[in-house]
């Protein structure tokens, strides 16, 4: 092996460590944050509507943060290590080398955003009694199927597809997006993120049906998610699934 395929090795060791690591340590936040919240009385398993503390919407704003780290880390391992050796291989020639994290934490980032939203939309539901402080998701039936046709149908959009796009061709996105430096690594994986954003956000809308900490569903929804962007035939998969979601959605209503 040579030296430079040496370095490759190694650098693919730590990058994937540093992913696998940072996916494990979510997802044990989220195993103790349900752990914990059986254990709570009924009455304090959620912050109340009208209790809401900037501390609990804090805590509340961590959960969904920690979450979308737990889900999205995994599918963002393949555009992550193709982003680490370009970067090395650039190093190897001379250009300044950039590291990895910064491209991460652009990503990052952008779901770090997304939490923000999420925990408004979940204190929006609180506010309006719309849901439930122990199953934590939506108590309306109307709500629920909305969201479940309207993940559906998204499912089958343009704009699904385009998002999708980007995010199953890790060498594509880069030789079209590529910025040389630490800030173009951070504004790649910004960009990054919101192709992934654009391409996912539906189906995290999701968690309000079958429960935000329903981690049975968490897990569900990411592999999906990693389904879609590595497995063949995404259209199909994002064809077959928008049409369980629809009739999903249907069912709710009349039930």
């Amino acid at each position: 092996m040579s030296t430079a395929e040496q370095v490759y090795s190694r650098d693919r060791a730590l990058v994937l460590g540093g992913l696998a690591g940072l996916c494990l340590l979510a997802w044990l936040y989220l195993f103790y944050l349900g752990w914990m919240m059986g254990r709570m009385p009924t009455t304090m398993a959620e912050p109340q509507l009208q209790g809401w503390t900037l501390a609990e919407a804090m805590l509340c704003f961590v959960m969904w943060a920690v979450m979308m780290v737990g889900m999205m880390v995994p599918s963002a391992a393949p555009m992550v290590m193709v982003f680490a050796r370009t970067c090395r291989q650039r190093s190897c020639q001379g250009e300044p080398y950039v590291p990895t994290g910064l491209f991460v934490f652009g990503y990052l980032l952008i779901w770090a955003l997304f939490s923000l939203l999420a925990t408004t939309a979940q204190w929006g539901l609180h506010v309006t009694a719309q849901f439930s402080p122990t199953m934590l998701k939506s108590t309306s039936p109307l709500l629920g199927s909305a969201i479940l046709v309207a993940a559906g149908v998204f499912q089958w959009t343009d704009l699904k597809q385009r998002c999708l796009r980007h995010c199953r061709s890790p060498l594509n996105f880069l030789l079209n997006e590529w910025r040389d430096g630490r800030q173009g690594a951070v504004i790649m994986g910004l960009r990054h993120g919101i192709f992934c954003l654009g391409c996912c956000w539906a189906l995290m809308g999701l968690l309000f049906v079958t429960g935000v900490m329903n981690l049975l569903w968490v897990a569900l929804i990411s592999i999906f998610v990693l389904a879609e962007k590595v497995l063949p035939f995404a259209r199909w998969i994002s064809g077959i699934a928008g049409g369980l979601l629809v009739g999903w959605g249907i069912w709710l209503l009349t039930i």
